[in-house]
């Protein structure tokens, strides 16, 4: 009897007895040469971890645009707790009580944390109750930010954290967040997913879009999929595998790549040795004594927690931040001292951390966003751009990486960030480097997109360009490496083979325990 009766208390509970949180109606949201959003049904109930599934350019972002007030649909309706309101703003959603996460991070990079939550928390609010707070919830959540730095000096991972907590901040009762994971370790991805649940717990709604489709099983009560900007379906995640789940999204089954065979290595491409340098940002973190060698054909991985000095290590490599000339060898020739155009010419392709800003300008066309990296394509000729050849070149990387674009016309900054990824990659990979440094390749990137990412670099590696990868995604890392390595507190462990590599040792690694045993402080 008390099972029976146990039993339907949790039925009961199941059905809601109020309507939905946040309902969107056929919403529909059209720009030039695109429907981004057709007829889109979408409802959240209190205390429900709701997810938005999709490929990358299916009309998630768009979605919770709306949702934000930052566009406004051309058609269909929203409802706020059954109440119909035009969301007209950002300040009249948070008025509401929706706070947003958005995938693109939107932070000033030349304050502080303090100073770029403060822009959000309104008049009269107090800048050292404000540190204060942020004091408090980074510990509390586990999201460690240091509220006087500036976020110039932050890693990606970090500035991710500050946009959680500025929404945190607020004490929403709609909490969307778009890819907030993709730079997180898993330990802060527990401690984060820890959080929503006790968010949850307290009757709010939380509308959760990811890629990681292990993550949105174990942490989603609902699902609600869009393909082509449509609506497909909606199912319980907890009751789906992530093969499901992916073939909801995309609409075939996704073969992940595979790594192949140990090969015969080429000559060493990439060389770096007793490299100690300090960081330009006085909050950055020191590099020390590193050595790492890349020959050609082969994949080597960094992985590590964010800010133990991944950026710093990339920044030297790519010219950004000097150092001694015979600490990093391209070729054989000493670049330490050279900048970015002078590695480049050697064969040096990057990935960065940032998508908008450092990978692509915004405001510029694809086919301009070309120019930044690839005019030695045959983009410029005799001085001059050759717009005819840049626009094939766009063209060419929307086909072959499948970028949801309006051509090669389109503006950077109107494309998904998984898409923007896929041009950025598509962009260096066309050049056939010698050597290709990247950061993150699949942050934020569909689940299809993503093995597609991995399929390309082992095709590039295979074809004798020698690779190197730093990521927080472990999974991704042990898939494609050859090599992996672990960056803690600015040193670098030493390298062991990705197969069959101790998920235990690696783990112990990012603690900064390796090498003799000992362990170095950051």
């Amino acid at each position: 009897m008390l099972r029976e009766r146990s039993f339907l208390l949790r039925v009961h509970a199941r059905v809601p007895a109020e309507p939905p949180l946040i309902e969107l109606r056929g919403i529909v949201k059209a720009y030039p040469g695109c429907l981004a959003n057709d007829r889109v049904d979408l409802a959240v109930q209190r205390g429900e971890i709701h997810a938005l599934l999709g490929e990358n350019g299916a009309g998630k972002s768009t979605l919770v645009k709306i949702m934000a007030g930052v566009v406004a649909p051309d058609a269909g309706e929203i409802r706020w707790q059954g109440r119909l309101v035009a969301i007209d703003g950002p300040g009249a959603a948070r008025r509401l009580g929706i706070g947003m996460v958005f995938q693109h991070f939107t932070l000033f990079e030349s304050l502080t944390v303090t100073e770029n939550v403060a822009l959000g928390a309104g008049a009269g609010r107090d800048r050292k109750a404000i540190a204060r707070r942020i004091r408090e919830l980074a510990a509390r959540y586990g999201l460690a930010v240091d509220p006087d730095r500036h976020v110039h000096g932050l890693a990606v991972g970090e500035r991710q954290r500050v946009e959680i907590l500025r929404c945190l901040l607020e004490e929403p009762r709609l909490i969307v967040l778009d890819e907030p994971t993709s730079v997180l370790t898993p330990q802060e991805a527990d401690a984060l997913f820890a959080t929503l649940r006790l968010l949850a717990e307290e009757g709010r709604g939380v509308l959760f879009i990811s890629h990681k489709l292990d993550e949105v099983r174990a942490l989603c009560h609902a699902a609600t999929i869009l393909r082509g900007g449509k609506r497909v379906g909606g199912c319980d995640p907890r009751a789906e595998s992530a093969a499901s789940l992916a073939r909801l999204m995309v609409g075939s089954d996704v073969a992940p790549a595979r790594r192949g065979a140990p090969r015969t290595l080429g000559g060493e491409v990439l060389r770096i040795e007793r490299l100690s340098v300090n960081p330009a940002d006085p909050h950055g973190t020191a590099l020390k004594n590193i050595a790492l060698t890349v020959s050609a054909g082969e994949i080597v991985g960094i992985a590590g927690v964010a800010g133990n000095g991944q950026s710093e290590l990339l920044a030297v490599i790519s010219g950004e931040l000097p150092a001694p000339a015979a600490a990093v060898t391209i070729a054989g020739i000493g670049v330490g001292d050279r900048p970015p155009a002078a590695r480049r010419k050697l064969g040096l392709a990057v990935i960065p951390e940032e998508r908008l800003g450092r990978g692509a300008v915004a405001e510029m066309s694809l086919a301009e966003n070309t120019l930044l990296t690839a005019a030695g394509q045959g983009l410029v000729r005799h001085g001059l751009v050759d717009g005819a050849a840049a626009n094939a070149y766009a063209d060419r990387i929307i086909t072959r990486f499948g970028v949801v674009a309006r051509g090669a016309g389109a503006e950077a900054d109107s494309l998904s960030g998984g898409n923007l990824q896929k041009f950025i990659l598509g962009r260096e990979f066309l050049k056939h480097p010698k050597l290709l440094v990247g950061a993150h390749p699949t942050w934020g990137v569909d689940v299809g997109a993503a093995a597609q990412i991995h399929r390309a670099l082992i095709e590039l590696r295979d074809a004798g360009t020698a690779i190197l990868i730093v990521s927080e995604d472990l999974d991704e890392l042990l898939a494609i490496s050859d090599r992996i390595a672990v960056i803690s507190g600015g040193r670098l462990s030493p390298s062991i083979p990705a197969e069959g590599a101790a998920r235990e040792r690696i783990g112990e690694w990012m603690t900064g325990l390796f090498g003799d045993g000992a362990r170095h402080a950051a």
